[in-house]
């Protein structure tokens, strides 16, 4: 499985809890497409989140978003780290 990074943008003012209410949403039905959703960090001032997962296509990462109701604006897979 690859792992991928994706940003939403226009969440500005967004608060701890909204952010921990959209990762359990994502979290809830991420099984059904293998996806696993690592973490996920925001800046309320810019209003971009973002969020590492693991999964088998970026398609699966959107389609869990979508259905959990906050489509991401960007996919980007993450072929290395350290």
């Amino acid at each position: 499985m690859a792992k991928f990074m994706d940003i939403h943008h226009g969440m500005k003012g967004v608060t701890a809890k909204q952010l921990q209410a959209a990762h359990e949403a994502d979290l809830a039905i991420e099984s059904q497409e293998g996806v696993h959703f690592e973490h996920a960090w925001a800046d309320p001032v810019s209003g971009d989140v973002f969020c590492l997962s693991e999964a088998p296509s970026a398609g699966a990462v959107q389609r869990v978003h979508e259905r959990a109701g906050h489509t991401a604006d960007e996919i980007h897979p993450v072929p290395l780290s350290i």
